[in-house]
């Protein structure tokens, strides 16, 4: 089963590549915004809502940059070691978490439905750092350049 989308004729042969990433990578993405909305869901009762929020970004973060690493850049940058490559996926997307964040807090902060149901506010973060994310994780994280030996 190919992951191309149905008008991919259409799309230069040299983008299928990095479009095959691009849809794995939102794949899991989805499975981060699943692991992120539980966390909170899980802690917004016990810690409150703000941090439970910031907690759930990482841990989801951190499930999206470990299946990434084994699916979505298969290969690339797996002379790494695991934890400088974790914590340089971190480092790397903290453009992604600005923006993923401040749009969450800004429509915790906006709208009492984002209060009552975060999913919805998470949805619009995952969506909003989605692209900072993919482009420096591809350039910056999962490449065989700027590799750490073991």
């Amino acid at each position: 089963m190919s992951l191309l989308p149905p008008f991919y004729h259409i799309i230069p042969q040299k983008y299928h590549a990095k479009l095959i990433q691009f849809i794995k990578f939102g794949l899991v993405g989805f499975t981060g915004l699943l692991m992120d909305t539980c966390v909170v869901y899980l802690l917004r009762n016990i810690i409150g809502l703000n941090v439970a929020t910031l907690i759930a970004y990482f841990v989801a973060a951190t499930s999206n940059w470990f299946i990434n690493r084994l699916w979505t850049f298969h290969g690339l940058g797996e002379q790494q070691r695991i934890l400088y490559q974790w914590l340089k996926f971190l480092i790397t997307n903290s453009l992604g978490f600005l923006l993923n964040r401040g749009t969450v807090f800004f429509l915790f902060f906006i709208s009492i439905d984002c209060r009552t149901y975060p999913v919805i506010a998470l949805l619009a973060g995952a969506i909003a750092g989605m692209f900072a994310n993919f482009n420096l994780s591809r350039k910056l994280v999962y490449t065989n350049r700027f590799s750490k030996k073991d």
